[in-house]
């Protein structure tokens, strides 16, 4: 379907944020689904859940930028039809303004310098052809004319990224639950899996997992559903709040449906019989990924923290 992780992101990055050369040679190939990205952000030896100490260096000189560091998680890196990568580094250490030190530029996959140092699995899980990999990057060098948007736009362009990222990673989430959700319907409605005198669907717990997982599907739908109509009417910045409300509740709300549906298959659950454990692996991961559930949730607290003044003024 060509909306998978993370080349949504980066085509929506590059047609956002890029100029025509850049669009031209690695857009439409993306659009086209002739090729696949890597998007470049997560460091190893850096706590990354603050992207300011994202310290890979990006260092001008004269019409090339030079590229030094190790990054990991790099989603999308060990898939053999990646082309290009969307890398975050810093320009500017010195830069006062601290938001002002990061910048994106596109290094092509193959340019001297770069090594794909291993494949990181997720819950043991192998996750090839895809990949999240631990990549180094020694004096990598690029063309100048492969930054987007020029020095200092990190922050810019990662938010406008990472914003309707959630949102995609939100939609998927939906999807793996409701999956999750129908193999429990078709598990406890088998015949044969006759309990204590009764089909599984007739035990009381069961039901209520069943109406608890309807409900909390749908919920987290229409919570996307909100901050999807939000970006479309302002942009990612406007719906600051409305985003974080669904990268915080539907990953932990899909990882319950599928666990009750783990539980109703049993010792089947967890094997490699059913999608159900690789599905919970894949999925406890996006609490983490762009952004863990704890930087959200103070963010979103701030948020609402916030609105005491108004809250003030309506009591005076």
């Amino acid at each position: 379907m060509n909306c998978s992780a993370p080349d949504t992101g980066n085509m929506e990055t590059i047609a956002k944020y890029g100029n025509e050369a850049q669009k031209a040679q690695w857009l439409q190939p993306l659009l086209n689904g002739d090729i696949r990205s890597a998007f470049v952000m997560t460091e190893r030896y850096a706590a990354s859940s603050d992207a300011r100490n994202i310290n890979l260096e990006i260092k001008r000189d004269g019409n090339e930028y030079v590229l030094n560091g190790t990054k990991w998680w790099s989603s999308g890196a060990g898939d053999p039809r990646c082309k290009i990568y969307l890398v975050m580094g810093k320009t500017d250490a010195t830069n006062p303004n601290p938001y002002k030190q990061q910048s994106v530029i596109l290094v092509p996959y193959n340019t001297p310098g770069i090594t794909i140092e291993r494949a990181l699995s997720v819950f043991g899980y192998d996750d090839a052809p895809h990949g999240h990999c631990e990549v180094s990057f020694r004096n990598v060098r690029v063309p100048v004319s492969n930054i987007l948007l020029g020095e200092g736009r990190g922050f810019e362009i990662i938010q406008g990224r990472l914003g309707p990222g959630r949102i995609h990673h939100c939609m998927r989430s939906i999807g793996a639950a409701s999956v999750a959700l129908e193999l429990l319907l078709l598990r406890v409605n088998d015949p044969s899996r006759n309990t204590f005198g009764k089909s599984l669907s007739e035990h009381g717990t069961i039901l209520e997992w069943i109406a608890r997982s309807r409900i909390e599907i749908d919920a987290g739908r229409l919570l996307v559903l909100n901050a999807a109509d939000k970006i479309d009417r302002s942009d990612a910045k406007g719906a600051l709040k409305d985003i974080a409300m669904a990268k915080i509740y539907v990953p932990s709300m899909a990882l319950g449906v599928i666990d009750r549906a783990i539980q109703a298959h049993g010792a089947a659950g967890i094997c490699q019989d059913f999608p159900l454990a690789r599905m919970w692996a894949s999925m406890r991961t996006l609490r983490i990924a762009d952004g863990p559930d704890e930087v959200h949730m103070n963010q979103l607290g701030r948020i609402e923290s916030s609105k005491h003044k108004e809250l003030l003024v309506f009591l005076e």
